[in-house]
């Protein structure tokens, strides 16, 4: 079965999904949908239209599912709800604190239109979630651990980004090197979010812009960076391109946990990941999921899931059959 996309948004993630539908053989780029000036993106695909979001209405019936490729501050909470009312949609929405809210919008709208629409896509929230669900089914005697970093996380550059008097940012999580070795040694150690990990945030601001007051909003601000030891520099556009314009990151998911009629035995589940490109590897989940998203619509299934709710074949090009000789 072929799916049809659409691409809402053309930064990192809007491009890093055009790469993703390139590789997938069973998926065509229909039409790529943008807030600019349409005239004014050159996109890589060839014969691919680019459109004005004022148009989005005119690919109702020619797109089988539009990836959402906005922020998760501003965009996704009112962008995700909007075209769910329209077409099965997969969105990247990352701000965990506020996943059930946003589940609730989403689904009342996809209900309503009988569209699928799959959020929180991505690598977490995503592939480490589905590890923690595995692992804590098989395992529930026992504590959960999650680090980040150390990388660039999107998410949280976009909202230092989206600060008055803010010209561009990049943000590092960056995990607490004594905590995640305490947990892969099996200590269990009880650790708070502060204990964790750290934040490292490098800041070019406008001309003018009061330094001291961006950089109180920035520590201050609720979901992001309030819970945790951040740190500020203000640096040269200049040097910002020149030192910070990778987009690494990864992180790791544990269980760890006790079995045995003493609890005698312990066991330890690592899930890790080390990506060279976060934007490439996050798009590349989008893209899979779009894929479970047309087949799930297609089987009469409507209303918002995540990636909990999808099952593992439903996100591959493979046949069962294929599946079950060369992957099971």
């Amino acid at each position: 079965m072929s799916t049809k996309i659409g691409i809402l948004g053309y930064g990192n993630l809007g491009k890093g999904v055009e790469l993703a539908v390139e590789q997938a053989p069973d998926m065509e780029l229909v039409a790529v949908f943008t807030r600019r000036d349409p005239a004014s993106l050159q996109i890589r695909t060839k014969g691919v239209p680019v459109v004005s979001v004022n148009d989005v209405a005119d690919y109702k019936d020619k797109i089988d599912v539009m990836i959402l490729c906005g922020g998760s501050a501003t965009d996704l909470p009112v962008q995700t709800p909007e075209y769910a009312a329209m077409f099965n949609v997969v969105d990247s929405f990352d701000t965990h604190a506020r996943i059930p809210e946003h589940f609730a919008n989403v689904d009342a709208a996809a209900k309503a239109a009988g569209k699928v629409a799959v959020i929180s896509c991505g690598w977490d929230p995503g592939m480490f979630s589905l590890a923690r669900v595995y692992s804590n089914a098989i395992l529930p005697d026992g504590n959960d651990y999650t680090f980040w970093g150390k990388g660039v996380s999107q998410g949280h550059s976009d909202a230092i980004r989206r600060i008055k008097g803010v010209k561009n940012a990049k943000q590092y999580t960056i995990p607490v090197e004594s905590a995640l070795e305490a947990v892969r040694s099996g200590q269990n150690p009880e650790l708070t979010t502060r204990q964790k990990h750290t934040r490292e945030c490098f800041v070019v601001l406008e001309d003018g812009a009061d330094a001291a007051l961006v950089e109180k909003e920035i520590k201050e601000m609720p979901n992001y960076f309030a819970d945790y030891d951040t740190t500020v520099h203000f640096i040269s556009e200049e040097e910002l391109l020149k030192n910070h314009s990778g987009m690494a990151h990864g992180g790791f998911v544990f269980r760890s946990g006790k079995t045995g009629a003493n609890k005698e035995h312990n066991h330890i589940i690592e899930y890790s990941l080390k990506l060279d490109s976060n934007p490439e590897f996050t798009t590349s989940v989008l893209v899979a999921v779009a894929r479970a998203a047309h087949r799930m619509q297609s089987e009469g299934m409507k209303g918002c899931k995540t990636i909990l709710d999808i099952p593992p074949a439903y996100l591959s090009d493979k046949s069962g059959e294929e599946l079950r000789a060369h992957l099971l």
